[in-house]
């Protein structure tokens, strides 16, 4: 009598580079990892430590062929093997009634439980999947979750100044420099209350949400439109006494025989009657106001949020000093390395109809 006896399997030892291991553990120390990743991740490492799939499968509650089929994925695949694949099936279609209900309620209505809708409120509201809502807000471009700010400036003179303003920016003048001016006043000086945890593989880099205030320093800031350069001026105060100064600064920089028009915003500091008087002693100089709540018509903004993007916000800083040093090491480096011409593209006449049409939206909402 012959008797079919099963063969042991044969155990073959998974093996995984230094780089697959690396990643794999650089996964695992993910904050907001799936946990269906790390279940595949750490069955993948568990078989290169040289268990075998049965004593794997015991340590991750799970069964052999479970094991198999993850180990079979990442060798064929890596990392992105071991990801879910794309489910095949048509999603129930959804009646135009229902599509036009749910947008409805998007534009016209606001939930019981929030100021505004989320998928998952609306899902509920109106018995149908959060897939479906997605769909349908994605279709419609609808943002309900986002929220953006506006100011429609209410300045008398807006177009005129909106016109003198871009002229310059398209069409500036022969022999003469353009130069984009504004304060950024208030910059802290602040020191973190513990030293910062490094980047590294798998771990954004780090730090304390609480701070040391050290001082503040105010920077005055001239950015020539042809040449993207910066002359800059760190001072402790804001008022017209250091803006006076900074046009100084702005006189002894540049070259004698240019005119310099400057654009400046409409603050206090820029007005005064000493100001008014140094200005009608050097006629080079030209003032162009932008309106009231346009700062976004100045182009040196772009470059203050360079700045603050850059050397600012993540800096840490344990003395004004230090702070004052940084900002003149940045101006420094951005005129050495950075400075590219600076290009208007949006016509006077383009922006006027904008905001136009934005003061009718207005008006429009307010009568509903």
């Amino acid at each position: 009598m012959i008797y079919n006896v099963p063969m042991a399997r044969t155990i073959t030892a998974f093996e995984l580079s230094s780089k697959e291991k690396s990643l794999l553990k650089a996964l695992l120390r993910r904050h907001r990892l799936p946990q269906n990743l790390a279940f595949r991740a750490r069955l993948i490492l568990l078989s290169a430590s040289g268990y075998s799939a049965q004593e794997a499968a015991e340590g991750e509650s799970c069964c052999v062929q479970t094991v198999y089929h993850w180990r079979k994925r990442f060798q064929s695949g890596g990392l992105d093997g071991l990801a879910d694949r794309p489910r095949s099936g048509q999603p129930k279609k959804l009646p135009e009634k229902k599509i036009r209900e749910v947008l409805q309620m998007t534009v016209e209505r606001i939930p019981q439980e929030a100021t505004h809708w989320s998928v998952r409120l609306m899902a509920k509201d109106a018995g149908i999947t959060t897939w479906q809502v997605r769909q349908i807000w994605a279709e419609a471009d609808l943002k309900p979750h986002r929220l953006k700010t506006f100011k429609i400036s209410n300045d008398p003179e807006f177009a005129a100044k909106v016109r003198d303003v871009v002229g310059l920016y398209m069409n500036p003048p022969d022999n003469a420099l353009v130069l984009s001016v504004d304060e950024k006043t208030q910059i802290q000086a602040l020191d973190r209350t513990q030293p910062l945890l490094q980047l590294k593989p798998g771990q954004v880099e780090r730090r304390t949400h609480d701070y040391k205030r050290h001082g503040t320093a105010s920077l005055y800031a001239a950015f020539d439109i042809a040449s993207g350069e910066v002359i800059g001026r760190v001072t402790q105060r804001h008022r017209a006494k250091e803006f006076l100064d900074f046009l100084k600064q702005i006189h002894r920089t540049t070259p004698k025989d240019k005119s310099l028009h400057l654009i400046l915003d409409n603050s206090s500091t820029h007005k005064t009657q000493e100001v008014k008087a140094w200005l009608s002693r050097h006629p080079r100089f030209e003032l162009h106001f932008t309106p009231t709540s346009a700062s976004w018509l100045n182009a040196v903004e772009s470059w203050f949020g360079q700045l603050e993007r850059r050397a600012l916000y993540r800096g840490v800083f344990t003395s004004v000093q230090e702070l004052r040093d940084e900002i003149k090491r940045f101006i420094k480096v951005h005129n050495e390395r950075s400075a590219k011409p600076f290009v208007w593209k949006k016509t006077a006449k383009s922006i006027l109809q904008s905001v136009s049409r934005a003061k009718k939206d207005k008006i429009i909402n307010l009568t509903h």
